[in-house]
């Protein structure tokens, strides 16, 4: 701030800019009726959004996301938003309200004669309201769903959705469920909290679900970082959900790399076209381009494969159609120690034997298996319950961390901190103590028979027996 209470210039260059639709981008929009629909802005295009009609992509350019638009002859005008303060509760009730077959008297003829002569939905929606013979008795929260709903048939409006992670996860699981393997927002914020992902990390996904998991990678790295994908392709894969989130070119080139399955393993040894010839033999400036990008394309492979098998990578994260142990047993030794490994699937059966076998599987330290569940809630001043429907299963998420060492040092380590005092117990007494064995007091007429003798094994005996 300057002297005036001003914000000053640098304060305001530093600030970042309001996110704005530019020329390429994939745009969600609502429909009145709820549905979400994805469009996509090109400079000098009109645009379709199904009945409620079409517009110029031009003028949706520049504009920042969350507006409201009124499409009329194909342009574009702001509807003023309306805030939850400006519908007022009354003392009235619904429960005197008949709604009968007269009760709206204008009929679907006159709404479709008023609709082709070029009258306006508002103005459609607010006849309809003057002819209802109930309408005054309504709540005030009533009469908004009733205007909602006449909006659904008759408007032709629609609302840009800011393009955030939730947004477009959301969208896609509503729209194919089973294209995203059941992952909901709610799922993924699990996934990503699990793995901790965070900026400037380096992590391995094996992303079977359109990509929604590599979105979600590569939203929390913000540009800093390396994430590497395994998929099946020879070419870097075309994740659809991607488009949707309109990532920055520097967020994903700086940052996501690829292998496929054949290439991810140390002893394939790839064939390659071959990129360098002898400068006698090169005819063309073409044949020139042209090796020049194999020999691009090479090296990247080179580079990538060995960055791969170097390891310490900070996480790993699998939704796969395939066999997670055998995608685990090839892939976790590239795993960092106290690195976390992540995996997803629709079927609780799948995770829990992968369950059972990790628990016996030296360097895999308290694997866990969670089930998502999700329970949406409408909440308005003095009225909070919960919605009627809600979505079956997210999916389940086994989680576990990768360690170093065999599992009899694991099991030592667990046993020694079981045997260690504890600080905050006065009463506690060292392990030393627990391995001397008690002075039986002598008695006469008693002899001291060795073989017969009770002595409690030593701590050592028990751990190593344990192991």
């Amino acid at each position: 701030m300057d002297a005036n209470g001003e914000p000053s210039t640098s304060a305001l260059e530093s600030t970042p800019p309001p996110t704005t639709i530019q020329s390429g981008d994939h745009v969600l929009v609502r429909q009145p009726n709820g549905d979400v629909r994805s469009i996509k802005i090109e400079r000098d295009s009109t645009i379709q959004i199904g009945r409620v009609g079409s517009f110029y992509a031009n003028e949706l350019m520049g504009q920042q996301y969350g507006l409201t638009y009124d499409i009329v002859e194909k342009k574009l005008k702001v509807i003023p938003p309306r805030t939850l303060e400006e519908v007022e509760d009354t003392d009235a009730t619904n429960e005197l309200i008949n709604d009968g077959e007269f009760v709206q008297p204008l009929t679907i003829t006159e709404i479709t004669a008023l609709k082709q002569s070029g009258v306006h939905a508002s103005d459609i929606i607010k006849k309809q309201i003057e002819q209802h013979a109930n309408y005054s008795l309504k709540t005030e929260y009533s009469k908004e769903k009733y205007k909602k709903r006449k909006e659904a048939k008759y408007s032709k409006s629609f609302t840009t959705i800011d393009p955030t992670l939730f947004n477009v996860c959301d969208y896609w699981f509503n729209k194919d469920q089973n294209r995203v393997r059941d992952i909901r927002p709610d799922t993924l914020t699990q996934m990503l909290l699990l793995a901790n992902v965070q900026p400037g990390g380096r992590y391995i996904v094996v992303d079977d679900a359109s990509g929604i998991v590599v979105s979600g990678v590569l939203e929390r790295l913000g540009g800093e970082g390396r994430l590497l994908t395994i998929c099946d392709t020879d070419s870097p894969p075309a994740y659809p959900v991607m488009a949707n989130m309109n990532f920055k070119p520097n967020e994903v080139s700086s940052v996501l790399v690829s292998l496929n399955w054949a290439t991810a393993q140390e002893e394939y040894n790839p064939i390659m076209a071959p990129s360098e010839l002898a400068p006698e033999e090169i005819r063309s400036d073409r044949q020139k381009s042209r090796l020049k990008k194999r020999k691009l394309v090479s090296d990247a492979l080179h580079k990538t494969r060995e960055e791969l098998f170097a390891g310490e990578f900070d996480g790993l994260i699998i939704a796969s159609q395939y066999d997670p142990t055998s995608i685990l047993a090839q892939l976790a030794p590239y795993v960092a120690g106290s690195g976390s490994v992540v995996v997803h699937s629709p079927h609780l059966q799948v995770v829990s034997d992968l369950q059972t076998g990790l628990k016996s599987k030296p360097g895999f330290l308290a694997p866990t298996v969670t089930e998502v569940w999700l329970r949406r809630y409408q909440v308005l001043p003095g009225r909070t319950h919960p919605m009627m429907n809600t979505s079956g299963s997210g999916g389940y998420i086994l989680h576990v961390i990768k360690v170093y060492g065999t599992y009899c040092d694991i099991r030592r380590i667990l046993l020694l901190i079981h045997f260690l005092p504890r600080h905050d117990d006065q009463s506690a007494t060292s392990v030393a103590s627990h391995r001397q064995r008690p002075k039986k007091p002598k008695t006469q007429g008693t002899s001291e028979n060795p073989s017969n003798s009770s002595t409690p094994a030593p701590a050592d005996a028990v751990t190593d027996a344990a192991t």
